[in-house]
């Protein structure tokens, strides 16, 4: 149960930071509907570079993919599907939690653990999840 516990405080702590920034992307990009969007800027060429800073969040493009540090080093690494929802899998929770100032690991061995959370979370397909709605 403990482990479990500890799957939760991780995801919501992803969940967290992940509406943070979305917070602040929109802030400094006022036509950002929704953090998915970041894919369509970057590949326009017109708003935002595949790099560089928003607020205090740094930020790489790759693919369907963006990773977001934050200045403390905490690091936020979300896939987006088709429909541009945010989509995350063990490996982007697991990176999440080791890079928090206080380490945390739970996924690695036991995504049972994750999995657990269906009431906050919806598994979009194996492994990968969004947040429910």
């Amino acid at each position: 149960m403990e482990r479990v516990g500890a799957a939760r405080e991780l995801v919501l702590g992803y969940v967290h930071a992940l509406n943070a920034i979305d917070e602040a992307m929109k802030v400094a990009i006022p036509s950002l509907e929704r953090l998915g969007d970041v894919l369509d800027l970057v590949r326009s060429r017109r708003i935002i570079s595949r790099s560089g800073h928003v607020g205090t969040y740094s930020y790489t493009v790759h693919g369907t993919r963006c990773r977001f540090v934050s200045d403390d080093g905490t690091g936020v690494d979300v896939d987006f599907a088709a429909d541009g929802s945010e989509v995350f899998d063990f490996w982007r929770l697991r990176w999440y939690g080791l890079s928090l100032p206080e380490p945390l690991d739970v996924t690695d061995q036991d995504p049972s653990a994750v999995r657990s959370l269906r009431p906050l979370l919806d598994e979009v397909r194996p492994g990968w999840f969004s947040v429910a709605n």
